[in-house]
């Protein structure tokens, strides 16, 4: 290889290993390997900023907005209401759950709809008194499996449509991808529905745990009142042996923790009790004289009856990560009180305030039922959802809306005017309308994806004009030629999924489509087939939680483990890779 190959490489692999290793966003990381291979010369500028003048970020981020008006106006929740029905045991509202979720992913962002429906569906299985971590997991994979039949479906779609422009060829038509997807889809539903209730019916869901009044599965910090009722008695005296729901584990005078509390313990002013018990007791708790949570100056600020409990998951790409509650200011900047945490399912033991925060976790919090509305659509969070109340009212405009979005299906789908016009028309139109407003769509916007996608074509071109593509294209080739074309698609088609596992979706397709369309062309067949390869390929994120926002969205709320992602997820990556290799030769003439 060159001395620009190589280089490239190096590039390439620093940037998986800091995707993987999580050390910083993956904007970051993809927008300084292209600034390095910029400054070496390795690509000039135009190629470097080549993704920013590529209609595919700017589709991506006007159909954000759309989906977010969507969202708001409740414009699909007719339709989403009564699909659980009241009957049945798993499979037939599963079915049911995931046939309009399928449907609709392929009209509009998986991202979005997601996280539209997973209040809907903890709802539903909250009032016939399910477990949503049935559901959960197979509504993320039902919407990746729905976003693989059209160009719009998933952003990545739009990725290597973007690509192929790029590349001198003529992009995906609106429903070219559905040959695939669609069969894709199908068997992905069957396979859904008839194993996951089996291979999840182990699996508990915070929220469930909540309501059971023999799991302790909470800590909840309260604070002696100094001179209040409790300073100077005992813990037998005050009252706090036989609590309902709750019991008390330890007392933290600072200088010395008491574990366990013994009855005769005296109590001191300040002093720092731990609880562990059901959530929902902890109003009661602060009902006590002489007793206060820990946290008391900003649940103070939400202690009236409009009080509300939230769980929210922590995506990849929030500011918290890495940080202690303490370090990020969490009260301050979030108004609210940090109750719980919990990580693959698991209590956190220690001191909330100072637990560095992962990817996937989830928060239980205590705020003002605005801080949805505060937090929706940031990255801070990747999915904020009510656990004591019903889904708030829509806002107006819903049918509009809906009218807006077939407009632009049908526009795009005939060939009427390019995805990009259609998209972006539809956000200025809906902003015009006084539906969104102008900071609403600002911040439905995910930069982070939007900066991955238009990063990702500078390093893209890297790898072509260096010879990397080329290189590691022909070490495909000769690894699988002696299984013939259809060897060298399933390498490309094994690489792609391999790779989408670590990294983001996006990045994925980006990564592999030179090397996709450089293996096309040595092998002698044709690329289009293989761009869609690496397309679908891409969307198969099943394996693991993180290898896309909607596993992530799911994985706290569902009270889900890496394992789960790995039985369930198996069977449909099978599905993908089989019918990749099967049909892309039929269609295309591998």
């Amino acid at each position: 290889m060159t001395p620009e190959a190589w280089l490239t490489a190096a590039v390439v692999i620093a940037i998986l290993a800091g995707l993987v290793l999580d050390v910083a966003s993956p904007s970051v990381l993809v927008f300084t390997g292209v600034v390095v291979l910029l400054f070496a010369g390795v690509i000039d500028s135009s190629q470097a900023l080549a993704g920013f003048s590529n209609p595919a970020p700017f589709t991506v981020a006007a159909l954000f907005v759309l989906a977010r008006a969507v969202a708001k106006t409740g414009a699909i929740r007719p339709y989403t209401q009564g699909l659980l029905g009241e009957t049945g045991h798993t499979r037939r509202p599963m079915l049911r759950m995931l046939v309009p979720t399928i449907t609709l992913s392929g009209m509009m962002n998986n991202i979005p709809l997601v996280a539209m429906m997973i209040p809907e569906v903890t709802s539903w299985a909250r009032r016939r008194g399910s477990d949503v971590a049935k559901f959960l997991l197979p509504l993320a994979y039902g919407a990746s499996l729905g976003g693989m039949m059209t160009l719009i479906g998933t952003s990545t779609n739009l990725v290597v449509a973007g690509q192929m422009t790029e590349a001198g060829m003529e992009q995906f038509a609106f429903f070219e991808l559905g040959a695939i997807g669609l069969p894709a889809a199908i068997l992905g539903l069957i396979a859904l529905v008839a194993l996951s209730p089996r291979l999840l019916a182990g699996r508990t869901s915070p929220a469930a745990q909540i309501r059971d009044e023999d799991v302790r599965d909470f800590s909840i910090q309260m604070e002696v009142v100094p001179d209040g009722a409790l300073d100077g008695i005992t813990v037998d005296e005050a009252g706090l042996r036989h609590l309902e729901g709750v019991f008390l584990v330890a007392i933290d005078r600072r200088d010395t923790v008491i574990a366990p509390a013994r009855p005769d313990t005296v109590l001191r002013g300040g002093n720092r009790l731990t609880f562990v018990g059901r959530v929902d007791m902890v109003l009661d708790l602060e009902h006590l004289r002489g007793l206060r949570h820990a946290e008391h100056r900003q649940v103070s600020a939400v202690r009236d009856r409009s009080a509300a409990y939230f769980i929210v998951a922590i995506g990849g790409d929030s500011p918290l990560v890495g940080r202690t509650l303490k370090e990020s200011g969490f009260r301050s900047r979030y108004q609210a009180a940090v109750l719980a945490i919990h990580r693959a399912g698991h209590r956190i033991d220690a001191k909330l305030g100072e637990v560095p925060i992962h990817t996937g976790d989830a928060l239980v919090l205590l705020s003002d039922p605005g801080f949805r509305d505060r937090w929706a659509g940031r990255s801070d969070f990747l999915l904020i959802s009510a656990l004591d109340e019903d889904i708030q009212p829509a806002a107006p405009g819903g049918w509009l809306v809906v009218g807006i979005l077939i407009t632009v299906i049908l526009l795009a789908a005939l060939g009427i005017v390019p995805i990009l016009y259609a998209a972006l028309g539809a956000a200025i139109l809906l902003i015009a309308l006084r539906i969104l407003t102008p900071d609403e769509a600002r911040r439905a916007i995910d930069l982070e994806v939007i900066g991955v996608i238009a990063s990702a074509f500078g390093l893209a071109a890297a790898m072509e004009t260096s010879g990397l593509a080329a290189h590691i294209s022909s070490g495909l080739v000769t690894l699988f030629g002696a299984l013939g074309e259809a060897g060298v698609l399933a390498g490309v088609v094994l690489a792609t999924i391999a790779l989408t596992e670590f990294v983001t979706n996006n990045a994925a397709a980006l990564l592999m489509f030179p090397i996709a369309v450089s293996s096309a062309q040595a092998a002698g067949v044709d690329p289009r087939g293989m761009a869609v390869a690496v397309a679908i390929a891409a969307s198969a994120c099943f394996l693991t939680p993180l290898g896309y926002q909607t596993n992530t969205m799911v994985y706290g709320p569902g009270g889900y483990r890496i394992a789960d992602y790995l039985r369930v997820g198996a069977p449909l990556t099978l599905i993908v890779f089989g019918l990749v290799v099967w049909l892309v030769p039929v269609i295309y003439g591998l």
